[in-house]
């Protein structure tokens, strides 16, 4: 009884709708902000240089470490995006086929089953 409570419980959740609209905006906020990070530290790295030999150039780190940072949010959104669906057999995601064959193969084998299938094995360091 519990193991069709938990499998009806699983299905839900693979099955519920993703809310897109929670995506999307926190897309076109990380876009927003991508665009505002330069602008918002042009003061600090131009402060940054006065009375060093730097005055005037340090301005220019602004480039690098704006990409840097935004890059990493970015990278986070994308990561974000790729694991919205972890049940759909795609390189990233949890790899329900080879759990559920271990299990069955641990189940059959306190069965004293001798006639077990094999276990699922990578296919090019992918497992599904």
């Amino acid at each position: 009884m519990k193991l069709t409570d938990h499998q009806g419980k699983a299905e839900r959740i693979k099955n519920f709708p993703y809310p897109r609209n929670f995506s999307s905006i926190a897309t076109y906020l990380l876009f927003i902000f991508v665009i505002l990070v330069p602008f918002a530290l042009l003061r600090e790295f131009d402060r940054l240089g006065d009375g060093t030999f730097l005055e005037g150039y340090s301005l220019w780190f602004n480039i690098p470490f704006s990409a840097a940072i935004t890059w990493a949010f970015h990278t986070l959104d994308t990561v974000g995006e790729s694991s919205v669906n972890p049940f759909e057999g795609s390189a990233n995601d949890v790899p329900i086929t080879q759990i559920s064959r271990t299990i069955e193969i641990d189940m059959r084998d306190m069965l004293d089953e001798t006639n077990l299938p094999p276990a699922i094995v990578p296919k090019n360091n992918i497992v599904l």
